[in-house]
């Protein structure tokens, strides 16, 4: 057991903590090369303000307006006369698409927040943040619309794989290192979706409604580390309300708490169509209406000015906090960049490659059964339809289109012997259709009133998202009548293909010469306008076709009228889903494959409809048969490794029939190279579960996603992920911290000060490793009001066989302190802690007890 260790250590320089290193005193040459780096910093700041103030007094009413809505969907408008470019804006986070939804312009796809957060590792996050500036800049944006840093607060959230952890402390060290790496890049972020959007439905009205004390310990707690340690340049704030009121128009949030309390002097973006209000948003503390040109922003409020609703300094204070931005991103005449040079360059590839591995968590390992022996010889069947078809991001607005996918199947193939790798499907996990892919060759066409071609676009997919300026070359919504997806089909397999749509308005799909299906699709039950992006999709007809015989495939959408929509926008998919074979037969093949290999990888996966915006799963079940798959497979070969092909958690109720399960999460496009690293061992998983995995659903501390009467209840108060699990006596799947590595550590001393810990541990395996050493405070006193434990800090330290290392871990001072509902105040809670070194939530290793 550790000791006592009343006297403090300083904290670690970085987030997170840090290996122990040499003392980082400065030499007098290091202090005056900092001091003058300091004062060109405020030399430079100061530039950037006289610069903005300047500017802000050339604006006239009309064109400070106009700055504060979007000129179209992704850019606010130029202002040539003060030297003010066009500030262009881009989804992420796990790339930068840019202003077009194509893959004619394809971008790096990195893993999952979920994945990146199981790295644990700030400085990782930050070397991800500063590639996806690299790609912003050559896209040409200067904000990205990320990180997402809402809590997983239940499994059945909808982008659950879109956000980090379920630990507010965890949330806010990955993403403040995303941020510094963007930022280091000079491109700016959005931090979001500020507060509130921890689910999908109703996600444009919903009132959230949480007490103060869990607002500010959990939801609120992410945004405010990374406003202190990473100064963002931009927040989004979100669709819904909190406690009443609308994020858009939350005054208390925005403007008291956001900008006075933490001191955030960045730019407010509105989520997309979030701004309701003129008045409301601008006295809400909204800086920018998105998207434009329809928006209560631009003429509305230059209007709402003259009739006296709004004040003009309050315009000016939001047009003043644009500029700074501009001023920042290099947009702003006569005002110096934050970056004038930007990093070196990154390679994309290699950097997904090694996100994936750090993102990898080992679950289970009986045995040793992983890393695989790939001597020559040996066999290895792979099984499963994402093995072939990755799947390798979620659903919705983080979708990007990389140059290149690496499925499990290519990663293998690549690494292992000639003739040692078998493939079989297994199962499909998905009976719907999907958009136009593999097979198809397609273009789009685009006409006007009278037929005539008016512009053409190439289609990767059978997906045309065309958003505000994102239109093919001399194509405007004015003119635009139709769009023709067209071209040809080669299946892979004979029999009855399933041909459908998905999105809204008069179609006509015809396949092989015939009309398939002619009709129109209207707006469902739900009130989403995004249901054309993301909604269910819709078999229109089966046509029976030949392996390797093409065919002419055609779908015509005939374009809505676009007058007087908040979002200009033509958004429909055409979709495919091949013959479906017995699925007692596919797992037969599965089984008879496994029996005759050595080793049997089986990759299951979720679906787009599974994970995606716009909606939140209602089970947490693997879709189709793929625990029948598994459970036949591991029967049949003990040696059953099953990779989980997920950005989320599922349930695993075969977890204990198998001998390995390995969180592949959602890998990103390098995915099937990092598994092959891993599973031949080449590389160690390096992660560590972010978030709890339960059993099953109803384990879930947190299953209530829905509504009732357009209020979401967070009931459970502090008491989400693991603090729930605990404090109800629930034993998950696999706990929060929990991974397994490829060598063994021990823990062998602890030395615990009220500013750091100390922590000593041994690689006392065969390999080199990596061990993140968690550390968890325990109140041994008022344990009535607080949870049994909590995240105060980790670190990551490497070492050889049979070397010891020490790690170093800060302890902030919030993680000492709650927040106090009568007198609305932090408040530090003195008294006796018991400080546990630990390997997970549910391992401790050392623990000592600290006397505040």
């Amino acid at each position: 057991m550790g000791a006592t260790a009343p006297t403090p250590h300083p904290p670690a320089p970085e987030p997170g903590g840090t290996a122990v290193a040499a003392d980082d005193a400065l030499t007098p040459e290091q202090a005056r090369e900092q001091a003058r780096e300091q004062a060109q910093e405020q030399a430079q700041e100061q530039a950037r303000t006289d610069a903005v103030e300047a500017a802000l007094g050339k604006l006239d009413l009309d064109t400070k307006a106009r700055l504060l809505a979007g000129r179209g969907m992704w850019s606010l408008p130029a202002v040539p006369a003060i030297g003010l470019g066009s500030l262009v804006m881009s989804d992420g986070p796990i790339g930068v698409r840019g202003v077009r939804w194509s893959a004619d312009d394809p971008s790096v796809a990195l893993p999952s927040p979920t994945a990146l957060a199981a790295s644990w590792d700030p400085a990782l996050a930050r070397r991800a943040g500063r590639l996806l500036a690299q790609e912003a800049r050559r896209k040409g944006v200067h904000l990205l619309l990320a990180p997402t840093v809402n809590l997983h607060r239940s499994p059945l959230g909808g982008r659950h794989f879109e956000c980090y952890s379920e630990d507010p402390y965890l949330t806010g060290v990955i993403g403040t290192g995303y941020v510094q790496g963007v930022q280091d890049g000079g491109v700016g972020t959005t931090v979001k979706h500020f507060v509130g959007n921890d689910a999908e439905t109703e996600r444009f009205t919903v009132d959230s409604a949480i007490a103060p004390r869990p607002l500010r310990e959990l939801y609120l707690a992410p945004f405010e580390a990374v406003v202190a340690n990473a100064r963002p340049w931009g927040i989004m704030t979100a669709y819904n309300q909190v406690n009443g009121t609308t994020m858009t128009e939350h005054r208390h949030l925005v403007e008291e708490v956001l900008r006075g309390e933490w001191g955030f002097d960045g730019c407010n973006v509105s989520d997309w169509t979030a701004a309701r209000s003129t008045t409301g948003a601008v006295e809400g503390g909204l800086d920018i209406a998105m998207p434009g040109p329809q928006t209560v922003y631009g003429p509305a409020l230059a209007e709402a000015v003259r009739a006296g609703h709004v004040a003009e300094s309050a315009v000016d204070g939001a047009v003043r906090n644009v500029l700074r931005l501009a001023a920042r991103v290099g947009l702003l005449e006569g005002a110096p960049p934050v970056v004038a040079e930007p990093p070196d360059e990154l390679d994309g590839q290699a950097l997904a490659r090694e996100l994936a591995t750090r993102g990898f968590v080992l679950a289970r390992n009986a045995g040793g059964a992983l890393p695989l022996d790939a001597s020559p010889g040996r066999t290895l069947a792979l099984i499963g339809a994402a093995a072939r078809d990755a799947r390798i991001l979620g659903g919705g607005s983080a979708t990007v289109f990389p140059e290149r996918v690496v499925a499990p199947l290519d990663g293998l193939a690549a690494a292992l012997p000639p003739g040692s790798l078998t493939y079989a499907v297994g199962a499909e996990p998905s009976g719907e259709l999907a958009p136009a892919g593999q097979g198809f060759e397609l273009r789009a066409v685009c006409r006007d009133a009278s037929g005539a071609v008016i512009g053409t676009g190439s289609l990767p997919s059978g997906q045309v998202q065309w958003i505000g300026d994102d239109l093919p070359a001399g194509v405007t919504y004015a003119a635009l009548a139709s769009v023709e997806v067209t071209g040809t089909f080669t299946p892979r397999e004979d029999g009855e293909h399933a041909f459908g749509t998905r999105g809204l308005g008069a179609f006509t799909l015809a396949v092989d010469g015939q009309v398939v299906w002619e009709g129109v699709q209207e707006m469902g039950g739900e009130d989403d306008p995004f249901e054309a992006f993301f909604g269910a999709p819709s078999e229109r007809g089966r046509v029976a076709l030949a392996a390797g015989r093409p065919v002419e495939v055609s779908l015509t959408l005939q374009v809505p009228d676009m007058t007087g929509r908040p979002i200009e926008a033509v958004a429909f998919s055409l979709l495919h889903l091949p013959p479906r074979r017995d699925p007692d037969e596919l797992i037969a093949e599965a089984v008879a494959a496994a029996r005759a290999a050595e080793v049997a990888v089986v990759v299951v996966a979720t679906t787009e409809r599974v994970e995606s915006e716009g909606f939140d799963r209602t089970d947490l079940a693997l879709p189709g048969r793929q625990d029948d798959l598994v459970r036949a497979v591991a029967a049949a070969n003990p040696n059953t490794v099953v990779v989980v092909n997920a950005g989320a958690p599922v349930e695993l109720p075969w977890r204990e029939e198998v001998a390995a399960v390995l969180l592949s999460w959602f890998p990103g496009q390098e995915g099937g190279a990092a598994l092959a690293d891993v599973l031949l061992g080449a590389a160690e998983p390096g992660g560590r579960l972010p978030t709890t995995w339960p059993a099953v659903l109803a384990d879930a501390p947190v299953t209530e996603v829905v509504p009732a009467d357009g209020r979401l209840e967070y009931r459970e108060g502090l008491f989400i992920g693991y603090r729930a699990y605990e404090k109800h006596g629930v034993t998950p799947a696999f706990p929060f911290g929990h991974g397994l590595g490829y060598t063994d550590w021990a823990y062998e001393y602890l030395e615990a000060g009220e500013g750091a810990v100390r922590v000593r541990v041994r690689n006392t395996g065969t390999r080199r490793g990596r061990e993140v050493v968690q550390v968890y405070l325990a109140p041994v006193a008022d344990t009535a009001s607080r949870p049994a434990a909590w995240l105060a800090g980790f670190a990551a330290v490497e070492a050889g066989p049979g070397e010891s290392v020490e790690a170093e871990i800060a302890l902030p001072a919030r993680a000492f302190e709650v927040w106090d509902e009568d007198g609305g105040g932090w408040r530090r809670i003195g008294g006796a802690y018991e400080v546990r070194a630990s390997r997970s939530y549910a391992d401790t290793r050392l623990t000592a007890t600290l006397h505040l």
